[in-house]
């Protein structure tokens, strides 16, 4: 009587997740010059539903752009 043939072992294969990063220009319409931002896919999406501006606004706020 054999069983299922199930692998005690746990070998693991060491993997790194990486970001999915894009560089991409982004107009500000009140500074009326054009800024280039290396972000992620998400940040993308957050600054599609947000808006540049106001990301841009609280970005600076907490020290992430001059």
């Amino acid at each position: 009587m054999s069983g299922n043939n199930v692998s005690h072992a746990l070998n693991r294969t060491k993997r790194k997740f990486y970001p999915n990063l894009i560089t991409k220009k982004f107009y500000l319409p009140e500074e009326d010059k054009y800024i280039t931002l290396k972000i992620s896919t998400s940040a993308l999406r957050t600054i599609n539903k947000k808006g540049i501006t106001a990301v841009v606004k609280e970005a600076r706020q907490k020290g992430f752009l001059k």
